[in-house]
């Protein structure tokens, strides 16, 4: 049998984050973990029904800005819909703006974030999905809070900011803010995290436990 293979797929046409090798470089560790590899590109063309057949999960990690064409979108939304595994990092959220179904895919979109990477403390609202099993009831972490256009629909929130940790400003949400979720998608599965901007955060055991816990839950059942 061969190792799982997953595809990362860091393409950026808007800001683009330092972290990313570091998050790259993890994933590989966390496959490797799993018994798998990891194929990192930026090219858009991966995203094709054949190519994407060979991929245990795809991972998009800090893409921004429209990074696919409309046959890709279509592979790429045929793929999840029809049982394939799709997780979202980070910046994922800031991508393709102009693509109605990723809306459903990544859950919402970005709005901003304070200034700079702050302490803040974090709600964990589902203690037994495998990327919050790990975590204690309330995780103090820094990082970028982002904000979001909308509290995101039709899925299972795993985190929430706690905004009296940190400033939000005029960014504040209220209650609740989630931070991270998963979802069915038709036959697929969904994860996104906020989480990760910086690169030390890909050093971190409990940050790599939330993103390896992430990426397993999107797999398809053996």
């Amino acid at each position: 049998m061969t190792s799982p293979t997953y595809l990362v797929f860091t393409k950026t046409t808007g800001f683009r984050h330092d972290s990313i090798p570091a998050g790259v470089e993890a994933v590989r560790r966390i496959a490797a973990e799993l018994g798998g590899e990891v194929e990192h590109t930026e090219d858009a063309a991966v995203h094709d029904p054949v190519e994407l057949a060979r991929f245990a999960a795809v991972v998009w990690l800090s893409p921004s800005g429209d990074v696919l064409g409309e046959l890709e979108r279509a592979a790429l939304a045929d793929y999840v819909t029809g049982g394939g595994g799709w997780a979202g990092v980070h910046a994922a959220s800031t991508a393709e703006r102009s693509w109605p179904f990723f809306r459903e895919l990544v859950g919402a979109r970005f709005v901003g974030h304070p200034p700079g990477c702050t302490p803040g403390e974090i709600d964990v609202k589902t203690a037994d999905h495998p990327a919050t099993a790990h975590l204690p009831k309330r995780w103090a972490w820094t990082d970028e809070w982002y904000s979001f256009d909308e509290r995101p629909r039709h899925v299972e929130v795993l985190l929430e900011a706690d905004e009296s940790t940190y400033d939000a400003g005029e960014l504040a949400m209220g209650a609740p803010h989630p931070l991270a979720w998963h979802r069915r998608l038709e036959a697929g599965r969904c994860f996104y995290t906020a989480l990760g901007h910086d690169a030390s955060a890909y050093e971190d055991e409990v940050f790599l436990g939330h993103l390896r816990g992430g990426l397993e839950s999107v797999l398809r059942p053996a």
